[in-house]
């Protein structure tokens, strides 16, 4: 099936250009910029921070209760998070004391309930390890006393706190790490089994996890706002890992010569010496090549497979127990994340099985695949929801801890509202975006710094207000009907031969990639009986939820379209105009090829009965100067202040709106605040017409007199 469609995208590319789309060439751009200073001198009418329970972790620890999050006293919680990070230029993952308020208030405003530190094992000035020393065993008091003082501010508006052990620590050579200087940074791969490695994470993790913060006064290891720890970043071991010098590839081939030793009988461990033509006292070698992994015997293969599945899980499980046990850490303890899409994540999810949770990440067109940029409502077979749906495992809660369509892409604008209604639909417990970077200086330049920062994207902020109110409130129905798949401990093993160009990305041959926008999807073993047979009807087009709240129009005009309608919740996603959809509250005239509208109730009324309603537009952002280069698959200039966006350009209708007398729209600056004079709806027999265009703008509050 999928190399049938590789083969009608390709045809279609060269008939036309990415994915059959023409890019957008025409000349409408306009300066639009977000303001979050501005922000804090008025109240904005589409603050959304009254989604979030204020403080975090009143309610206790966060804890998994059956296939979901809940807090302390058994309620369920949803989060709805970004990364802090610094890529870009100006940007701080640490900010000062001064503007810590500046950034809370920020991402509560807009919804936010969970941030994730990714890099604070970076050296200062960016991260936390003190970067004056000849090694990355001390926490800079400073730098500590500042991240201290700024988690009190996101717990104080109720925003909880993930914490990575483990994810760009650049060893020195004070550390005694063994060719220090010629490890990648985080030491992937390695770190889960070299013991000086492993034994500077535990170190870290004291330091971290037993500090108390003067501010919250409790350590963070007894603080209930630190919802997750996580023990490191997108890290694993499979079959033809080596190490970055010829020191950790013997490490690791004696480390394997040893489990054989301990696992294998002596009959076995003779004919498997004997497939790797060793003889004597000779070690066995671990296979190296693809080649070699792919025409290597199965016995060789599984005795492989399997070493690598007791390395990995021993390394997760002691590391847990360090966190609990030694350390007495009462947060939710999570491994790592399934992020690898272009192979199997199954060995991966074996080996933390034992963990109650699991985690996933992807990106739309991450920058490094160097693509051209196409839309992905054209593809829903390799979209972000399906990529994320393969890790979900049944009875236990699924977390999306990094995720994005990142910049620059056209098409952009599709990401956050497709991946809030299907992670409803798909009934996960966290989405966390990558990433929101605080500026350091009041005086910042407004545009996109890199492929990854939405904090000053003038379409995906808004959208993240609104997706909050649908992610966090559940608008979107969780499925009907659940899809279960089960594997052997064999198939998982044999998932790592599949070849990604037909098997990508659930690699479970002859699976209905259609089943994720269907259904719900989950794995029920990793272990078990195989299962043999999906019994799922053939793929219609549109592809529509069980639930009939979400549908994806597939066209074979490459013109595809995502529309979500729920009773608080309404979008239309993608080619708006070529489609001519519309859905119960909303329909849309517009002009623009490609955009994004979404309608969401701004209190607990359906948008029928609401009185005041967040309306966010998308298209395409640009920074002022930016240049593409000749495939359009990336920028050859960046370009600089301001963001530019095409303004979305026509009118929607709302219709549906219980005895409404009155209907207007207040147009939005960057900052939330009203700009200009509401527009007065056009009352057309029960039909309401709000123009769009000018002022150029994302976003507005529609408020209705009923």
């Amino acid at each position: 099936m999928k190399s049938r469609r590789s083969i009608c995208l390709l045809t279609a590319w060269l008939l036309l250009s990415p994915y059959g789309v023409p890019a957008q060439t025409d000349t409408t751009l306009q300066p639009f910029t977000i303001d979050h200073r501005k922000a804090l001198l008025a109240h904005s009418p589409v603050d959304v921070s009254f989604l979030l329970d204020a403080p975090a972790g009143k309610h206790g620890f966060v804890r998994v209760q059956g296939a979901h999050l809940v807090t302390g006293d058994g309620k369920r919680i949803r989060f709805w998070g970004v990364n802090i990070t610094d890529w870009s230029k100006g940007s701080v993952m640490i900010p000062s004391k001064d503007d810590s308020p500046l950034w809370a208030a920020t991402l509560a405003r807009f919804g936010v309930n969970c941030v994730r530190f990714q890099f604070l094992d970076l050296p200062t000035p960016r991260g936390l390890i003190d970067g004056k020393r000849d090694d990355t065993r001390a926490l800079d008091l400073e730098a500590f006393d500042r991240e201290d003082f700024f988690i009190a501010e996101l717990e104080k508006r109720g925003i909880y706190i993930n914490f990575n052990l483990l994810v760009g620590r650049p060893f020195k050579g004070g550390d005694g790490v063994q060719d220090f200087q010629k490890i990648r940074e985080g030491a992937k791969g390695i770190s889960l089994y070299d013991p000086r490695i492993i034994e500077l994470q535990k170190e870290y993790a004291k330091q971290l996890l037993a500090h108390y913060n003067p501010y919250t006064k409790s350590e963070y290891r007894n603080d209930p706002a630190v919802a997750m720890v996580e023990i490191n970043n997108e890290n694993a071991l499979w079959v033809g890992s080596h190490g970055p010098t010829p020191y950790y590839d013997h490490e690791l081939a004696d480390l394997y010569n040893s489990w054989l030793k301990n696992n294998l009988n002596a009959e076995d461990l003779k004919k498997l010496r004997e497939i790797a033509g060793v003889s004597g006292d000779d070690p066995v070698p671990l296979l190296q090549s693809r080649t070699q992994i792919e025409t290597a015997p199965k016995q060789r293969f599984y005795a492989e497979s399997r070493f690598f599945l007791d390395t990995q899980r021993g390394y997760w499980e002691d590391m847990r127990d360090y966190l609990t046990k030694t350390l007495a850490v009462k947060s939710l303890i999570m491994t790592t994340a399934d992020h690898g899409h272009t192979s199997s994540g199954y060995p991966l999810l074996l080996a933390t099985s034992s963990f109650g949770t699991n985690d996933g990440h992807t990106y739309w067109q991450h920058d490094w695949e160097n693509k051209i940029k196409a839309p992905m409502v054209n593809d829903p077979f390799n979209s972000t929801v399906v990529e994320l749906s393969r890790t979900a495992v049944a009875g236990k809660p699924y977390t999306v801890s990094e995720v994005n369509n990142p910049f620059p892409n056209d098409w952009a604008s599709e990401g956050i509202p497709i991946l809030a209604a299907y992670g409803d639909f798909q009934d996960w417990d966290a989405i966390i975006w990558y990433t929101f970077e605080p500026k350091a200086s009041p005086d910042w330049k407004p545009y996109v710094g890199d492929a990854f920062d939405i904090s000053l994207d003038p379409v995906k902020m808004p959208q993240l207000a609104a997706g909050a109110l649908m992610f966090l409130r559940a608008d979107v129905s969780p499925a009907n009907f659940t899809v279960e798949r089960s594997y052997t401990r064999d198939q998982v093993f044999d998932s790592a031969l599949l070849l990604p160009a037909m098997d990508r990305p659930y690699f479970t041959p002859g699976f209905p990639l259609a089943v994720p926008l269907q259904h719900a999807s989950r794995i029920r073993s990793l272990e078990g009986a195989s299962t043999e047979h999906f019994a799922i009807p053939p793929v219609s087009n549109p592809i529509v939820s069980d639930t009939n709240q979400l549908v994806w129009y597939n066209s074979s005009a490459m013109t595809g379209l995502v529309t979500v309608d729920t009773p608080r919740s309404q979008a239309l996603i993608g080619f708006v105009k070529a489609n001519a959809k519309s859905v119960t509250n909303l329909s849309a005239d517009v002009s623009n090829r490609f955009c994004t509208i979404v309608i969401t109730s701004l209190d607990a009324e359906p948008i029928s009965s609401a009185s005041r309603l967040l309306l966010t537009l998308g298209s395409r952002v640009e920074n002022e100067g930016m240049r593409w280069n000749d495939r359009r698959s990336n920028f050859s200039e960046w370009g600089g202040s301001p963001t530019l966006i095409e303004p979305v350009v026509g009118r929607i209708t709302l219709r549906s709106l219980n005895r409404a007398k009155t209907v207007s729209a207040q147009p939005l600056d960057g900052s939330g605040q009203p700009m200009g004079q509401p527009i007065i709806a056009q009352n057309k027999t029960e039909r309401w017409d709000i123009p769009l265009g000018k002022p150029v703008t994302t976003w507005y509050e529609v408020t209705v007199t009923h």
